[in-house]
């Protein structure tokens, strides 16, 4: 299903796929160019559920994750009322780290099982778990974040530019195609977690 929901005056598509319980979620698809698409892909290669945000007019416009978690958007609430782990994917311009991959949320145990399936199938970036080591605004602990309102919690990963995207695209309008090797990583972390534990664990907020 898709719907078209208003936050703070931007009108938004929530495009929602109903799967497994656990689910990759992506906020400001339109603005963090690569982070709908990787979604998408992870989401169907793994049988993972997937709600992806878009801005279907206009110059795309960041609003901050938790207030995205609005009561009016029925593809969220359903979202979250089925998943029961959600990997949220966002993307940093930091320029001091540009291969760093940070891996916040409340779900530390998870953030791990990702994190080795980043260090072994993409190589060519850093995986960052270490909470003191990545930006206070890019762990993703609030408690109003949606990545943090399902049971287990979740993990937010800020990918860099390089992680999510292929470089510019030759046709306007055309979608991002994220990197190969971060795709087949993330699949492989996602389907390690549906066969162990690691999914339901909480760690800290």
């Amino acid at each position: 299903m898709t719907e078209r929901v208003v936050i703070e005056g931007v009108e938004f598509a929530a495009a929602l796929t109903i799967r497994s319980d656990i689910g990759l979620l992506a906020l400001h698809g339109s603005r963090e160019g690569g982070t709908a698409e990787l979604a998408h892909e992870v989401a169907a290669r793994t049988g993972a559920s997937c709600l992806v945000f878009t801005q279907p007019t206009g110059d795309p416009v960041h609003i901050p994750s938790h207030r995205m978690s609005v009561p009016t958007c029925a593809a969220l609430r359903q979202f979250l009322s089925h998943v029961t782990l959600t990997i949220s994917l966002h993307g940093h311009l930091r320029p001091e780290t540009p291969r760093a991959i940070f891996l916040g949320g409340a779900n530390r145990a998870a953030a791990d099982t990702l994190a080795h399936s980043l260090t072994l199938l993409a190589p060519a970036f850093e995986p960052v778990t270490d909470l003191n080591h990545i930006p206070p605004g890019l762990r993703g602990l609030g408690p109003r974040n949606p990545v943090n309102l399902t049971p287990a919690g979740g993990v937010q990963l800020e990918l860099p530019l390089s992680a999510r995207t292929q470089g510019p695209r030759r046709t306007l309008g055309a979608p991002d195609v994220p990197p190969p090797m971060v795709t087949a990583a993330l699949t492989a972390g996602v389907q390690r977690l549906m066969e162990t534990s690691a999914g339901p664990q909480r760690g800290v907020r």
